[in-house]
């Protein structure tokens, strides 16, 4: 959804694409009773890399982005977990990454769950400032 200077994206888990074109969930469990932080920093890059394809095909290039403005992050967790931000950083490492420190550094949130469809270790959204000249 765009608003204004803003494209907010959002609606997807740490899925990847089969062969035969259909979605699978490569990594699926509740923290802090089926997965370590490092699994849940995997599905969380896996969030993030399906979020910058979302906004890609909305806008035809990720060289249309300014900055990374929010990132909120949604953990499927056990109650008294208490490493959901360690999780989160999968997304917001490969944010940093792909848009650089001085573009990519944004502000951001982690939620704890108690759970996500299909056992999704987490889900995210993601709001992005556009460039001048792509608004």
């Amino acid at each position: 959804m765009r608003a204004g200077d803003l494209l907010f994206v959002s609606g997807t888990y740490g899925t990847v694409k089969r062969p035969d074109g259909s979605d699978t969930l490569p990594i699926t469990g509740k923290l802090g009773r089926d997965l370590t932080v490092e699994q849940g920093y995997a599905s969380a890059r896996l969030v993030a890399i399906n979020l910058l394809a979302m906004a890609r095909t909305e806008l035809g290039s990720l060289d249309k982005v300014d900055r990374v403005v929010r990132l909120a992050g949604y953990v499927n967790c056990t109650p008294g977990f208490a490493q959901a931000p360690a999780a989160l950083n999968g997304a917001s490492d490969l944010l940093i990454k792909v848009f650089g420190q001085e573009h990519g550094t944004h502000a951001r949130i982690a939620l704890y769950q108690a759970d996500l469809p299909g056992e999704a270790p987490l889900t995210a959204e993601l709001t992005l400032l556009l460039r001048r000249d792509a608004r």
